[in-house]
């Protein structure tokens, strides 16, 4: 009996013909099971990839080979369409009003099993690279390693060789423990900031050089967006980060190769919503939430395999992936395993998905819920009431700039502008057709059908998730009962965050410690930073964020020192040779996390000589 026999035993009844293995005997030998590699990316739209149709070639050669050797997903999406609560579904199975994960902000009385917690229950080593926080109901959560730390280093976001690092200390610390490993490896890119781009657009150094560098001339412009030089400079800079997030793919899979385990380690590639620009991230169009997802199984995924049959989302990842493990459910998940999809059988009831949105990073509610089946999408916004004005991340952007900029002067932009920032209730779009939902059907007589059909969908997804959206929809012709749902769940958002805020940002106390740098530096040599620090013993050991930043306040890189009582820390950094007539800084904080620190002290800027 091979390794992998073991492995299938989760998957028996999807797959009949492993029956001579039993459930029991992989759940007895932890060993013998699977390894998991779970791969995301961080703002990526779907059709930034090749094998997904991206129109710029060249964006993703080393996810094409992913999905070249293994299943991808052709009507895959996400829940959410901005990052900790996608991630949180990803996770957990479950629907944000199910997790109390519905913006940016930590749930400590979490009951609900995460991916954390059934994985290292079945034996697993389970560790995490990069959205640490963001991946959690709480944080810190019980992963066995934080592999964005390695040596008490903090790794580069952005830098594709600090992902094979990573995961090749993840595999050999599974390996030395005697267990399989479940790595969760979160890559940063296309997240902003883009590949060398600053405030305001600037055009800045970045020491981590795609290995391929898009110009704004040979760009594409989705169609949900308009032509214009600011937005070609910013999509240049968004596929030019797409193409360095490929290139962390590529680190990774060496990784993997070079373990000698890639034959026994299934595979999760997706990204957690679409690209960080006006119409995608932040919203629930089929842009905002389609996902490239591409999962890859030993033995059971066909190569260059595409699933044009059934509808996935993030909500099916964990069962599916306890599945693939030979792990059991332990039931109450809003989604289900799509395992017998893998090789390529039917599963029926797959013809829709239920998305939810909420609450942004700043605690502003907007909340929306959308019903897509292969063709048509669905949603119902509760937020429009001709006065609220959306607020989202991605108002920051250059393209958003460009369509203030250009609205006085252009009817159509001025239209579009109008509809992002107010609204409107209801909207019903033939993505097969129109997948940059520019024409909205609710009001056509020849889609009222269809219309109706997916309005029953999305009743029967709020009642049976228990989603407090009902509020709103069972009242959708009332006005002022949806907008008064609104109110009480924005007044939830405000006192939530102001209390966070006022637990979570302690007083800095300036007598922790005292900072000390030199004042030149060089190019190429060492550069010592002194910490002296006098902690009351009450706060015991603490850790000292200590980083080097660029002129321009990016990071280069972070060491992170343990120390307790009085005495002194020398934090050594290697000056980057491109940093040769520049400047730098240095800041550091004492505490677990940045928000909750106890004291953050910068001092800089210091002249690099060459």
């Amino acid at each position: 009996m091979t390794r992998y026999s073991f492995a299938l035993a989760g998957l028996l009844l999807a797959f009949p013909f492993v029956g001579r293995v039993s459930k029991a005997a992989a759940q007895d030998d932890p060993t013998a099971r699977l390894n998991l590699l779970l791969i995301t990316v961080d703002d990526m739209s779907c059709d930034s990839v090749g094998a997904f149709g991206c129109e710029l070639e060249g964006t993703t050669p080393n996810i094409d080979a992913l999905a070249a050797s293994g299943l991808r997903y052709h009507y895959a999406h996400v829940q959410v369409g901005n990052c900790f609560p996608s991630r949180n579904v990803m996770w957990s199975g479950r629907y944000p009003h199910n997790t109390g994960v519905e913006g940016f902000y930590q749930v400590r009385d979490a009951s609900h099993p995460h991916l954390v917690d059934v994985m290292k229950q079945g034996g697993y080593y389970v560790a995490i690279r990069g959205k640490v926080s963001h991946s959690t109901p709480y944080q810190p959560y019980g992963w066995d390693d934080d592999l964005t730390i390695l040596d008490g280093k903090q790794q580069d976001m952005k830098n594709p060789k600090s992902y094979y690092r990573s995961v090749r200390h993840g595999i050999a610390s599974a390996n030395k423990a005697g267990k399989p490993f479940c790595l969760n490896v979160n890559i940063s890119d296309p997240h902003k900031p883009f590949y060398a781009m600053g405030k305001g657009g600037a055009v800045v150094d970045d020491a981590n050089v795609p290995s391929r560098v898009f110009t704004p001339e040979e760009v594409p412009i989705p169609g949900f967006l308009f032509d214009h030089p600011d937005v070609r400079l910013e999509l240049a800079h968004y596929y030019s980060s797409v193409r360095r997030a490929d290139d962390c793919v590529g680190q990774i899979m060496k990784a993997l190769s070079e373990s000698g385990l890639e034959s026994q380690t299934a595979i999760l590639f997706l990204s957690d919503h679409g690209m960080p620009l006006p119409f995608a991230k932040t919203a629930l169009w089929h842009h905002s939430t389609r996902t490239p997802l591409i999962v890859r199984v030993p033995e059971i995924t066909k190569a260059g395999a595409v699933d044009r049959r059934h509808m996935v989302s993030a909500v099916d990842l964990l069962p599916t992936i306890l599945d693939i493990a030979g792990l059991p459910q332990p039931g109450g998940f809003d989604g289900r395993s799509f395992a017998p999809t893998l090789s390529g059988k039917t599963q029926a009831d797959r013809d829709m998905v239920y998305k939810v949105y909420n609450e942004n990073s700043g605690s502003n509610r907007s909340p929306m819920r959308g019903v897509q089946s292969k063709r048509f999408g669905y949603l119902f916004n509760a937020w429009p009431d001709g006065k609220r004005v959306f607020k989202t991340a991605t108002t920051g952007t250059l393209s958003y700039r460009a369509m203030v900029k250009l609205a006085p002067t252009d009817s159509e932009i001025a239209e579009r502008l109008e509809f992002f920032r107010h609204g409107v209730r209801e909207e019903f779009y033939d993505y097969e057709n129109d997948p940059d939902a520019l024409v909205n059907l609710i009001d056509d007589p020849r889609y009222q059908e269809e219309i109706a059909e997916h309005r029953v969908a999305m009743q029967n997804y709020i009642e049976s998730t228990g989603d407090h959206f009902l509020q709103a929809y069972s009242n959708r012709t009332n006005d002022q009962l949806v907008s008064d749902y609104v109110d009480r769940k924005q007044a939830e958002a405000t006192a939530r965050r102001a209390k966070r805020n006022a637990t979570q940002n302690p007083k800095q106390d300036r007598s922790l410690f005292k900072l000390k740098v030199p004042a030149r530096a060089t190019a190429g040599e060492d550069y010592v930073v002194t910490v002296n620090h006098t902690l009351p013993e009450k706060l015991g050991e603490q850790s000292f964020h200590v980083t080097l930043k660029d002129g321009q306040g990016k990071r280069i890189e972070r060491i992170v020192r343990q120390a307790s009582g009085a005495g002194q820390l020398k934090v050594t950094f290697k000056i980057p040779e491109s940093m040769a007539g520049k400047s730098i800084s240095i800041a550091t904080f004492v505490g677990k996390e940045y928000s909750q620190n106890l004291l953050h002290l910068t001092r800089g800027k210091v002249d690099v000589d060459e």
